[in-house]
């Protein structure tokens, strides 16, 4: 799914888009719509926040070479927001406030993305921070909350685990709390240029060989 939107004072305006056209394709009108339901032309923002990752490899790069893109032709810096802080807020906001949450979120290759968050001031503030690995191997500190896909992906794995027991697998990056802590970033004057704007993949090798995923499927049968 491919989501956008846009703060202005306190309203809220997003979109989101889970049809069969990519997400570059659909994204950039996604964007021209929420200006004009603004009044506004993007010159008028602040800056511009974008997923950074962890995530899928295309994903991550579409939102980070279309934010640059933007923030090249407007003059407007860059908010890079990790994906897992952005799933933690969507669990405060849904929820409320409790134990410390856990983020999981499918990688896919019998991996996930995983990160523990408590809240200072409403903002997530990582305990542990973003780290990809085998589900067996997601260790929080302490009771947690879990949300995110990666629980109900990976269910064998998990089972037995308190955290996974109660999770909300339907919680997933958005860019309504990615806007939310790109709003807190700028106030906190943490915006960069365009050109220095990255994403964060985690993962080093994106591809595998023919052997590399046939000893894969042999490890894993």
């Amino acid at each position: 799914m491919a989501s956008c939107a846009l703060l202005r004072g306190e309203r809220v305006y997003s979109r989101e888009s889970s049809g069969v056209r990519t997400h570059s394709q659909s994204v950039l009108p996604m964007i021209q719509q929420l200006l004009e339901e603004a009044g506004i032309v993007l010159r008028d923002c602040d800056a511009i926040a974008y997923g950074a990752g962890p995530g899928s490899f295309t994903g991550v790069r579409t939102a980070c070479g279309i934010a640059q893109g933007l923030g090249f032709g407007a003059g407007l810096p860059l908010l890079p927001i990790v994906t897992l802080d952005a799933m933690a807020l969507a669990h405060l906001e849904r929820h409320g406030a409790g134990a410390d949450v856990l983020t999981v979120l499918d990688a896919r290759m019998n991996e996930v993305y995983w990160a523990q968050f408590r809240f200072d001031g409403g903002l997530p503030a990582a305990v542990l921070p973003p780290a990809l690995s085998a589900p067996s191997d997601v260790a929080p500190v302490g009771p947690v909350l879990a949300c995110g896909n990666g629980i109900a992906a990976y269910a064998e794995a998990f089972a037995g685990k308190a955290f996974a027991q109660d999770a909300d697998g339907d919680i997933m990056p958005h860019a309504v709390q990615v806007a939310r802590l790109g709003r807190a970033a700028f106030a906190a004057g943490h915006a960069v240029p365009a050109a220095q704007a990255q994403p964060l993949y985690l993962r080093n090798k994106v591809a595998y060989t023919k052997a590399e995923r046939a000893e894969m499927k042999a490890t894993q049968a």
